[in-house]
């Protein structure tokens, strides 16, 4: 068996027109998957598509979807089971972090925060499992956070750790329920990584200083870039992980071991 080898599989990475999700979609494109990268904005699937195929000579397929609308996560389904024929591996990615003190935490966005990353990862599982189960076979990869296991002596993260703490438990849940139909579901919990839309707040917060006390708390000193959940996912996606479900591993460069 090639452990590692993704060739001929079909993969659809929602939220993978940016930052980690991005990366993770360049990393299945180089492994020889057939890849559609779904987002909310073609302008950012546009781009992303463009970079993908400047790094990797091949553009994926792109669609667009709004994953906290059911309607519009089962069209995605038609649309990509339509171009590929089935699809192998779920890839979610979409999140949303806003961040105040809990006393002050304004519930209309606290809510906007938990539909996009608890009940949008949930419909997409919903629907793309559906659609595994009759194939007996998938692999679904969610991208959750060390927020879901540890919290932050500053205060904002209410909202963000509360729903990767609810992630992680349905990743759980979704592997016993899925397990028998031949899907595995796993996710990746990586630290604070320096994604495009991160280095305005690192900057904000204090640039190259901020950017060291981030990676003074790591044991491996350095600050996660992207392309570090590249590896982790690609091995919840490939058959090396076939007999892993239900498991949380941590691309974050020692953090949960200290903390």
């Amino acid at each position: 068996m090639d452990y590692f080898n993704l060739k001929g599989k079909n993969v659809v990475a929602v939220g993978g027109a940016g930052g980690i999700g991005q990366a993770i979609a360049q990393g299945f494109v180089e492994a020889g998957a057939n890849v559609i990268i779904a987002s909310r904005k073609e302008e950012s699937l546009k781009r992303a598509q463009e970079e993908i195929k400047a790094a990797t000579g091949i553009a994926p397929d792109y669609l667009t979807v709004d994953a906290v609308n059911e309607d519009s996560v089962k069209a995605l389904v038609e649309a990509s089971v339509a171009k590929l024929g089935k699809v192998d591996v779920l890839l979610c990615c979409q999140g949303l972090n806003k961040k105040f003190p809990a006393q002050d935490f304004p519930m209309d966005v606290y809510e906007q925060v938990l539909n996009v990353n608890v009940l949008g990862v949930m419909c997409c599982c919903k629907h793309f499992g559906k659609h595994m189960m009759e194939n007996k076979y998938g692999k679904i990869v969610i991208l959750s956070s060390t927020r879901g296991k540890v919290a932050t002596k500053a205060p904002g993260n209410a909202a963000y750790a509360a729903t990767k703490g609810a992630v992680d438990m349905l990743v759980r849940q979704l592997a016993s329920e899925y397990g028998p139909y031949g899907i595995t579901v796993n996710a990746l919990g990586p630290t604070v990584t320096e994604t495009p839309m991160m280095t305005a707040v690192i900057e904000q917060r204090g640039g190259d200083a901020y950017r060291k006390s981030l990676a003074d708390d790591l044991p491996m000193r350095r600050m996660a870039v992207p392309e570090d959940c590249v590896g982790t996912a690609l091995f919840l996606a490939a058959p090396a992980s076939d007999f892993v479900t239900g498991n949380i591993i941590y691309p974050d460069g020692g953090l949960t071991a200290v903390r």
